[in-house]
């Protein structure tokens, strides 16, 4: 049975609230590089039929001059652009039928054959800053009647140059917008990590025993603040109906006492009587036992009240398990000879935070409750170990033990498993498992093959906490009392 369960709010990236951030994030991403991814596209397109069109003026210009004034109209053409430096980049070719160069600006046919495609690309030499280096060329070649074609195109370094700055820059982009969604969905997680770590930290609070602790509401009225705001309702409601149950059992609790304890002496007194004869004095030694155990019962449940309460946490203290478990195993040690029991105990220095009372009694019922289930000859094995996660109580035996399934319901008050083979009033788990969870440790009843093994982890001691208790515990009561 777990009793200190906390949810993981250590890692950020396994948050909910995270992975939507990032969904929206991809989402974001994606719609974004679509977006530029079409721009840039078009922007292209744009850009390759501006060039195309240009090409396709001066071809249907060269084409006409043909038309009127044949090749030699062409030449000429071709001639006066090149000396007049014409358009920037402009590419020219006029070659014969053997593909040898007529005129233009190119200084031979720049293709092994006659390509089939309408449009082409290919690089030149050019001679730029002292060297020479290779711009990218478009062009269209056109074939005249007489076998003559005319090749007209424009340098493109530029318009690619551009294009490489373009989808560098849109690739930075995309890059970058990922980065701030995910920086984004990194903050907003962490933001609501802190709210969700404040509600379970003050939820925690609660179940320790602060039942005066109430939700943190923050200025932002968010949903977050209307939910603590209900929350924190409900919780102030359960505390008043909490407060009147609690002062009414305890009413009647010490109400019950007083009249108890005259009738036991009532009883005593009658009992004390010569006149009585032996059946009558049997009655009044059934009576007294009776009343015996209802003082008991009363007596457990005022304890498991006041460990449910919290309060004695306020007296709390840094202290040795394994000291007061070694002590309280040698006042039980000769009770349990006397049973026919082997008692036994193995510990170890570890450091705890908790009630040295009520820990006296959460170890005083472990050993009872082994002892009147395990049998005669029975062994019973009480051990300490401490570690990184804290304090580990161990009291295991080679009885009977529990079955799986009865083990949840063994932890319940007043569930006697086996009413055959004890007299108690099946409340001296119940009072472990408050009191364990007064202390936020955690209760387990596992399988010791055969037998019972009762383990109860403890936090480690904070080390703030450096002040200890040292009142000599409880001497232990009969092995009979407050057995499960």
């Amino acid at each position: 049975m777990a009793l200190n369960d906390r949810p993981p709010f250590s890692n950020s990236f396994r948050t909910s609230a995270f992975r939507l951030a990032i969904a929206y994030c991809l989402l974001f991403t994606v719609s974004v590089s679509a977006l530029l991814g079409a721009i840039y596209l078009i922007t292209g397109n744009v850009l390759a039929n501006e060039v195309d069109n240009v090409i396709l003026i001066e071809l249907d210009a060269l084409a006409d001059e043909y038309d009127r004034e044949g090749q030699d109209g062409v030449i000429a053409e071709l001639t006066r652009l090149r000396e007049s430096w014409g358009r920037a980049g402009a590419i020219y070719l006029l070659v014969d039928p053997s593909l040898a160069k007529r005129a233009g600006n190119l200084s031979s046919w720049p293709f092994s054959g006659v390509p089939k495609e309408r449009w082409l690309e290919f690089d030149i030499e050019a001679l730029r800053d002292g060297g020479m280096v290779r711009d990218p060329v478009r062009a269209r070649v056109v074939e005249f009647p007489d076998g003559y074609r005319l090749l007209v195109g424009t340098e493109v370094s530029e318009r690619r140059q551009f294009q490489e700055r373009f989808r560098a820059a849109t690739l930075w982009a995309i890059g970058l917008t990922a980065l701030l969604g995910a920086l984004m969905g990194l903050w907003l997680s962490r933001r609501l990590m802190a709210r969700v770590r404040a509600i379970s930290t003050a939820c925690q609070q609660i179940v320790a025993g602060d039942f005066a602790r109430r939700l943190p509401v923050g200025a932002s009225r968010d949903e977050f603040d209307a939910l603590a705001v209900a929350v924190n309702h409900v919780l102030t409601r359960l505390d008043e109906q909490t407060v009147t149950v609690r002062a009414t059992f305890d009413s009647a609790a010490h109400d019950l006492r007083g009249p108890l304890f005259r009738l036991r002496g009532r009883l005593e007194e009658l009992q004390g009587s010569a006149a009585l004869d032996a059946e009558a004095s049997r009655s009044i030694d059934r009576a007294l036992k009776d009343i015996d155990s209802v003082q008991r019962t009363l007596a457990i449940l005022l304890q498991i009240a006041q460990a449910e309460a919290g309060a004695a946490l306020a007296e709390s203290a840094r202290l040795d398990l394994g000291e007061l478990v070694q002590e309280i195993t040698e006042l039980y040690e000769p009770a349990a000879r006397a049973q026919g029991l082997h008692l036994a105990c193995d510990v170890e220095g570890a450091w705890v935070n908790g009630h040295r009372q009520l820990l006296t009694q959460l170890l005083a019922n472990l050993i009872e409750n082994a002892a009147n289930y395990a049998g005669s000859g029975a062994r019973i094995q009480v051990s300490v170990r401490a570690s990184a996660e804290g304090a580990r109580l161990q009291v295991a035996d080679n009885g009977p033990g529990i079955p799986v399934a009865d083990r949840e319901r063994a932890l319940r008050p007043f569930v006697r498993l086996s009413s055959a083979r004890s007299t108690g009033s099946g409340l001296g788990l119940s009072l472990v498992a408050a009191i364990a969870r007064l202390h936020q440790a955690r209760l387990s009843l596992e399988d010791n093959a055969p037998g019972l093994c009762v383990v109860v982890q403890f936090q480690a001691a904070r080390p703030e906490n450096a002040a200890q208790m040292h009142a000599v515990p409880a001497p232990p009561a009969p092995l009979v009392n407050a057995t499960a």
